[in-house]
C-alpha cells in the first residue's frame, strides 16, 4: 500500500484517484436519473468498486439503499419497493437468483474481480460482463468528473430482520440538512482515533450499518489508507495485518473466536505489533473472549454498543473491559441513556430494565414501513431497540440481553447471551445460539442450537458435562440440537426466529 491508498485483495488506487473516479461515477449516476435524494439499491460483496460507488453516491447526493446479498428475491423486491429504488447496482453473479426482484428496474452490473471470484467460487460464466444490463465501469469511463458536488446523504438502512421483517431506517430532515460527511469525520477522529498515516482494515460486510459507517468515516478522514477483504478467513486476515502494517481494524466477536481457535503455531507466525485500535460492534462480546484477545494482541480493543436506528452509543476500552467485566462502556458523541421499567419509570443504578437512548449527532429517524413501531418504542425523548441492561454508579452500561430473547422458565429470567458466552468457550463448538421453546410445566425451556467444530463428533452428554460448574442447573439447556451451519449474519447477528419457529409451531403457538 502507498502512503494513502484504497485497496481490496485485487486492486490498489490512491485516495486521489478514487475521488476522481467517484466524480465520474457521480456524473454517471446523474445521467441515469440518480440525482439528489434519489434512492439507489446496491447489492454487492466487499470490493473496491463498492467503495467507489459509495463515494460516487456521496458526490451525486443520491441515497444508497444497501442490501444484504444473501437476501431472497422476495426480500429484495420488498425493500426496493419500500425505499422507492428503481436503480439497482449489483454484482453480476447475483443477478440470476434475484431476477424476479429486478424486473422493471434499471440494472447496472458490476463484474466481480478475481479475488472475489476465488473467495466465493464464482464461475467465469456467472461473472461475465456481456450479460444483463449496463456495466458500471463502462458507464463511468464515458463520463467527465462531476463539477458541482452535492452534500453527502446518509445511507438508507434496513434492519437485519433478526427479530422480524426488516424495517427501513430513514434519517429525518427538518431545517438545514446536517453535513453527514462532517459527522463521519467526527466518528473517525473521536471514536476510531484515526489520524494521518492510519491504515484501516475490515473483512466485515460493508452492506451492514457499522462496517459501512466506519469504512465511510475512514474514506473521508485525511491521510487514511483502507484495505477491505472479500470475506473473512482467519489466517488470511492475520497475514494481511502483518503484510500491510495495519493500524486500525473492525472485527466482530465471531471473527475473533475463529482466530483464537487457530493452532498456536499459526497464531505465532504473524507480527501484529502495528495494530493500534480494533473496534467491535453488532453482537455481544463475551468477557472470556475479550481477555483472550487482549492477552494475544495487547490492550488495543474497544467495544461499541450501537444500533442502526441510533448510531454508536457507547465505547469501552480494553482497560474498561478488564476493570469492569461485561461492560459495553460509557456514552460518547453526546449520547444519553435511560434505563426504564415497563411503566417508563427510570431505574436507579444497578437495576436491569429496558435501554432507551438518544443520539443527536446522527439526527432523528423514522421507520419508512412501520411508523407505529417507531412511536411505540419512544419514551422521554429516548428510543429503545429492545435491549435489556443496567448502568453502574460510574455510568458504565452493561447489556443483559435482547428483551425478546429473554427466557422465562418457572418464573426465573434466563438470559441466552450468558449461556452462549460459556458454550463458545468449548473448543468443540464453532457457533451456538440459545433460545426458549414452549414447556408445559415451566412455560419455557432452554434450547441450545450448536454448530460443531469440524473435527468433533457431536455429543450432547459432552456439552452437558462442559457446563457443569459453570452455570446454575436451571440455565442448562434441556434440548441440544446440532446443525451443520447456524443462520448467522456475517455481522455476527443470528436469526433466532428461524430456529425457534419449529418449536412454537409444534406447540400451536406463535413466537
Amino acid at each position: 500500500m502507498t502512503d494513502v491508498s484504497i485497496a481490496d485483495f485485487d486492486t490498489e488506487v490512491s485516495g486521489k484517484d478514487l475521488e476522481h473516479r467517484a466524480a465520474q461515477g457521480a456524473r454517471a449516476l446523474q445521467s441515469i436519473g440518480a440525482g439528489a435524494d434519489v434512492p439507489v439499491a446496491v447489492i454487492m460483496r466487499n470490493d473496491l468498486t463498492q467503495l467507489e460507488i459509495m463515494r460516487a453516491a456521496a458526490q451525486a447526493g443520491c441515497v444508497i439503499v444497501a442490501l444484504n446479498w444473501h437476501a431472497a428475491a422476495e426480500e429484495v423486491a420488498a425493500i426496493c419497493d419500500d425505499s422507492g429504488a428503481q436503480i439497482v447496482i449489483i454484482h453480476r453473479d447475483l443477478i440470476d437468483a434475484l431476477r424476479p426482484a429486478l424486473d422493471g428496474r434499471r440494472v447496472i452490473g458490476v463484474t466481480p474481480a478475481p479475488a472475489l471470484c476465488a473467495a466465493y467460487a464464482i464461475t467465469s460464466a456467472a461473472a461475465a460482463t456481456d450479460s444483463d444490463g449496463d456495466e458500471w465501469s463502462t458507464l463511468v469511463d464515458a463520463q467527465a468528473p462531476i463539477e458541482h458536488r452535492e452534500m453527502m446523504r446518509p445511507l438508507r438502512r434496513y434492519t437485519s430482520g433478526s427479530t422480524g421483517a426488516p424495517k427501513g431506517v430513514k434519517r429525518l430532515g427538518g431545517g438545514p440538512r446536517k453535513d453527514f460527511e462532517e459527522i463521519l469525520r467526527r466518528v473517525g477522529s473521536e471514536m476510531m482515533r484515526l489520524k494521518p498515516g492510519s491504515r484501516f482494515f475490515t473483512a466485515a460486510p460493508i452492506y451492514h450499518s457499522a462496517p459501512s459507517t466506519l469504512t465511510s468515516a475512514a474514506l473521508v478522514s485525511e491521510g487514511v489508507s483502507i484495505l477491505i477483504a472479500p470475506k473473512f478467513e482467519p489466517e488470511a486476515f492475520l497475514a494481511a495485518i502483518e503484510a500491510q502494517r495495519i493500524t486500525h481494524i473492525y472485527l466482530v466477536p465471531t471473527m475473533m473466536s475463529r482466530m483464537l481457535k487457530l493452532p498456536q503455531a499459526v497464531k505465532d507466525r504473524y507480527d501484529l505489533s502495528s495494530v493500534e485500535f480494533c473496534v467491535s460492534t453488532g453482537s455481544p462480546w463475551p468477557h472470556d473472549l475479550k481477555e483472550a484477545m487482549i492477552e494475544w494482541w495487547g490492550p488495543v480493543f474497544w467495544e461499541s454498543y450501537g444500533a442502526t436506528e441510533i448510531g454508536f452509543m457507547t465505547m469501552a476500552s480494553s482497560h474498561d473491559a478488564l476493570a469492569k467485566p461485561g461492560t459495553a462502556g460509557r456514552t460518547q458523541l453526546g449520547c444519553s441513556i435511560l434505563i426504564l421499567d415497563d411503566d417508563g419509570v427510570e431505574l436507579p443504578a444497578g437495576e436491569v430494565g429496558e435501554i432507551y437512548a438518544r443520539m443527536d449527532a446522527f439526527g432523528g429517524f423514522d421507520y419508512s414501513n412501520d411508523p407505529e413501531s417507531r412511536q411505540a418504542a419512544e419514551k422521554h425523548g429516548h428510543f429503545s431497540v429492545g435491549d435489556l441492561g443496567w448502568l453502574d454508579e460510574d455510568g458504565f452500561l452493561f447489556i443483559t440481553d435482547r428483551k425478546k430473547d429473554m427466557i422465562i422458565s418457572g418464573g426465573a429470567n434466563i438470559f441466552p447471551a450468558e449461556i452462549e458466552a460459556v458454550l463458545m468457550r468449548a473448543p468443540f463448538i464453532r457457533d451456538v445460539a440459545v433460545f426458549g421453546a414452549p414447556d408445559p410445566e415451566f412455560g419455557e425451556q432452554v434450547v441450545a442450537a450448536i454448530e460443531p467444530s469440524a473435527d468433533w463428533v457431536p455429543d450432547a452428554t459432552q456439552v452437558a458435562a462442559f457446563l457443569e460448574g459453570k452455570l446454575a442447573g436451571f440455565k442448562h439447556p434441556r434440548i441440544i440440537d446440532f446443525h451443520d451451519a447456524l443462520p448467522r449474519e456475517d455481522s455476527g447477528k443470528i436469526f433466532k426466529p428461524r430456529l425457534r419457529k419449529p418449536y412454537w409451531e409444534a406447540a400451536g403457538r406463535n413466537i
